[in-house]
């Protein structure tokens, strides 16, 4: 017969020994916030590695031209006007005698600033105004959501051509007026967009236990929505900034190409585009090489936008 005292003595033993080697290492895992979860997902898709890898060559050729080209995209020689492309010049040269290679480099650096400027903008002034009709509600949600929809009603480039008309000659031919213009035009004219978009996600935000019980402490309304509400109001809002950033890059072709956005001195795709409309038949590389460097940008910040709108939707999973 088995001793007694030792069966007592192996039960409890024997029972503990299981939590004994379960260690942290079978702990359960700790959940993830958004933005980590997001950037797991995003790392595993085709689709965000390869717009990422377009975006960081064009913004190696926007932040340092001179180690694809030593040619000056503003020296012309009228010799070589219209030459086709060759070994001296990849691009060929345009109506000037100009180096288009070097000139579409060049052109990376304005096109990729005046996008990320008008994005920028475009975000504050709808964000802030989306944030506080959100948060605030009542007649000042009304106010701004009637001002939103003025703005809505104003077509894109009729109102551009009228803000850069009207405008255009008081800034001067600098390159930095002409740009600064064209960047409050855009940003102007799209910032509702943005704004009805913090809007909701703020009215999401502001029925949010965490918010509730920040007001019930006392907390000032600043801090509120500087603190709590922001930080969850950024996700949507970062995607449309991430499509939209292409979008600007094609809007400002689309005005230069009109004439009445960038013009010279300012080297950009979309003046490249403007001046060899004239000349597509007889000289189509003139349109071809800027043409295909601005669809394939505005291709990768909307295949990135896509990609990272996937990842921010736990709808899509």
């Amino acid at each position: 017969m088995s001793d007694p005292s030792a069966l007592g003595t192996a039960g409890p033993i024997a029972e503990a020994s299981p939590a004994l080697v379960a260690g942290p290492a079978d702990a359960p895992d700790r959940p993830r916030s958004l933005a980590s979860d997001a950037w797991h997902d995003l790392r595993r898709r085709p689709l965000f590695l390869i717009s990422v890898a377009l975006i960081a060559f064009l913004l190696l050729l926007a932040a340092f031209p001179q180690l694809f080209t030593s040619a000056d995209p503003t020296a012309g020689d009228l010799a070589r006007s219209r030459q086709a492309p060759s070994a001296q010049a990849w691009f060929g040269y345009d109506l000037l005698g100009r180096d288009v290679f070097a000139r579409t480099i060049y052109g990376t650096r304005v096109s990729i600033i005046v996008g990320m400027l008008a994005t920028t903008l475009t975000v504050l002034i709808g964000g802030s105004f989306g944030l506080l009709a959100g948060f605030y509600g009542g007649w000042i949600d009304g106010l701004v959501s009637r001002v939103t929809d003025v703005f809505f009603g104003l077509p894109f480039v009729l109102g551009a051509i009228v803000i850069l008309s009207t405008f255009r000659e008081s800034v001067g031919g600098g390159a930095v007026g002409i740009t600064s213009l064209v960047v409050l035009t855009m940003a102007v004219l799209s910032w509702p967009v943005t704004m009805r978009i913090m809007r909701s996600a703020a009215i999401a935000a502001r029925d949010q236990d965490y918010v509730r019980a920040a007001r019930a402490l006392g907390a000032r309304p600043t801090r509120v929505i500087w603190r709590h509400m922001l930080p969850n109001c950024l996700a949507p809002v970062l995607v449309y900034a991430t499509i939209s950033l292409g979008a600007f890059i094609g809007a400002e072709a689309t005005l230069s190409f009109l004439g009445i956005g960038l013009r010279e001195p300012v080297v950009s795709w979309g003046v490249m585009i403007s001046e060899a409309r004239d000349y597509l038949r007889v000289a189509p590389f003139l349109l071809l090489f800027p043409a295909a460097f601005l669809a394939v940008t505005v291709l990768a910040f909307v295949m990135l936008g896509d990609a990272v709108r996937e990842a921010f939707d736990p709808k899509g999973r």
